[in-house]
Parts: structure tokens; C-alpha cells; sequence
């Protein structure tokens, strides 16, 4: 039995959330088209016979432009310690830029082994790939591994080589549990997805969710959920005209959480405005962001 931690680290939008969700075959991070969309830390548990790989998707590391900006890359950075591997995921179809070199940089002295992992490899000519791994080879990466997250391409090469790389020898999580994250934050995730989804050009990163009522029942899951937003004019987009864009959003994440308890789900939105919300540190607490030292 070989078991261990891995934790995939990467700039934002660089398919960190989809690959994960292609290692476990399941869906367990949201995704979108947005920049930033993973806020809070997430563990998948990939279980095989002889073998448990808990994974920790973390934040995209970028430049702060507020405490929640500031907080997440320290949760990013600190989640690059005591494990057994580090998952670089650099976007080769947007092209490897300065931010990508920095986290390289950053990661250069890490005495935990960094595999490079070359994501959406199917939007490129092999001629492309072939550079950029010749490229990076003198960063001495412990592996360099391409794949496409959304294809599922090479991903099952890809949990061959960490394999290689696991310590531990503890069972960690019983066979059947695939995510630390609870109900109540998956919840959350899958309405501020459904958000991100269909106002994106509006509301790219001025909003967060917070499940507030979660009574699962025999027949039926009754669910509050507070999307929070820190100016009126978004409260207004979000509801639409004569509510509009509110009954799409809810719809949308009733129809997914439905599947996901797989019974009637009852659901009610709300949508606040605490201005500022991420700059204030009471906040951010209370909506799971916490500090990393």
C-alpha cells in the first residue's frame, strides 16, 4: 500500500480544476472559463487497490489586488510543504509566460520532487510541445508530464509517475470518500459556479457563496444559499430584469444538486451586498478564507 500527498499548483485558469476532476472521474472542483475560479483549498482522494493519492487543488497563484488576493496565494505557497509531490500546471495553448517562470523560480530550491504537467496539449502541434519541454529541462523538474485535462489524455500516465513518488504507507480516507470538502462548501461551489458560468462578463471575481440552510431530508434537500456581492449594481445583474437571471442561476445549480443527492432539492438564493468584502479579514473568515503563516 503506497499513499501520499500531492498538491497541483499553478497561475490561475490553467485547467488545475478540470485535471483533477479527470484524475477522479468525478466532478468535486468547479470550473469556468474565469480566471481565479478556485478560492478555497480542495482535497480529492484518488483510491486504488494498492495505492491513495490525496490531491489538494490550491488557489492560481497571481498578484494581489486585495487581502483575499493576499491570503490565497499564501494558502497556495503553504501547500507546497510537507508533501510527497508538487503538480506545476502550466497552460501551453495560452502560452508559458512570466507568471508560469515565476512559480518555476519559486519552486526551483523546494526539496519536495515538482513535476511540470503540460496541460491542454490538444490545442497544439506536437512541434510546439516538443519546444516547450525541451525548454524546461533545465529547471530540473523531477518529471515533465503533457496532458489534456479535458480530453483525459495521458492523465492515466500521469498517476502512473506519481505513484513513484509516494511515502507513506497509511490508509488515510476509506475507499468510498473522494473529497474532504463538505456538503455544505460543495453547495456553495456549485451555485457560485452556475454564476461565474452565465455572468461572467459582469461578475468575474466581486462574488462568493455561503450555504446557510442544508436539511437533507428523506424525500427532499431544503437549501439557503447567500450569494454575496460587494456592490449594488452587481446585486442587480445577478437578479436580472424581473428576477430573471436569479430563477436561470437556480435552475441551473437545482438541476446539479438534484444529481448529486440524488432526490428533490428545494433551493432559495439571496443575494447580499457587503461592500469590500474581500479587504475585510471578519469576512473572510467567516466565508472560509483563512490565513495561511
Amino acid at each position: 500500500m503506497k499513499s501520499g500527498f500531492v498538491s497541483i499548483v499553478g497561475r490561475p485558469n490553467v485547467g488545475k480544476s478540470t485535471l483533477l476532476n479527470a484524475i477522479l472521474a468525478r466532478k468535486i472542483a468547479i470550473t469556468s472559463n474565469v480566471a481565479g475560479t478556485t478560492r478555497n483549498i480542495i482535497e480529492g482522494i484518488y483510491n486504488m487497490p494498492d495505492c491513495q493519492i490525496i490531491f489538494v487543488d490550491t488557489p492560481g497563484v497571481s498578484k494581489p489586488l486585495n487581502k483575499l488576493g493576499k491570503v490565497l496565494n499564501k494558502q497556495a505557497f503553504a501547500l507546497t510543504k510537507d508533501v510527497d509531490a508538487i503538480m506545476l500546471v502550466v497552460d501551453i495553448a495560452s502560452g508559458i509566460g512570466k507568471g508560469d517562470k515565476f512559480l518555476m523560480d519559486s519552486l526551483k530550491n523546494n526539496k519536495v520532487p515538482v513535476i511540470l504537467v503540460i496541460n491542454k496539449i490538444d490545442k497544439v502541434s506536437k512541434e510546439t510541445l516538443i519546444m516547450a519541454i525541451n525548454e524546461f529541462k533545465d529547471y530540473n523538474f523531477a518529471e515533465i508530464v503533457p496532458v489534456s485535462a479535458k480530453e483525459n489524455d495521458n492523465v492515466a500516465h500521469l498517476i502512473t509517475v506519481i505513484q513513484k513518488y509516494l511515502k507513506d504507507d497509511v490508509k488515510y480516507y476509506d475507499d468510498k470518500t473522494i473529497t474532504s470538502s463538505s456538503t455544505s462548501f460543495m453547495v456553495s461551489e456549485i451555485v457560485r459556479e452556475k454564476l461565474l458560468q452565465n455572468t461572467m462578463d459582469e461578475i468575474p471575481h466581486s462574488i462568493t457563496c455561503h450555504t446557510i440552510k442544508l436539511e437533507n431530508k428523506k424525500d427532499i434537500v431544503n437549501i439557503s444559499v447567500d450569494i454575496i456581492v460587494d456592490k449594488q449594481n452587481i446585486k442587480k445583474i445577478i437578479i436580472g430584469s424581473g428576477g430573471e437571471m436569479l430563477k436561470r442561476i437556480g435552475i441551473l445549480a437545482r438541476r446539479e444538486l438534484e444529481e448529486m443527492f440524488n432526490k428533490k432539492v428545494y433551493l432559495e438564493l439571496y443575494v447580499k451586498v457587503i461592500e469590500d468584502w474581500k479587504d475585510k479579514e471578519k469576512y473572510l473568515k467567516e466565508l472560509g478564507f483563512f490565513d495561511y503563516e
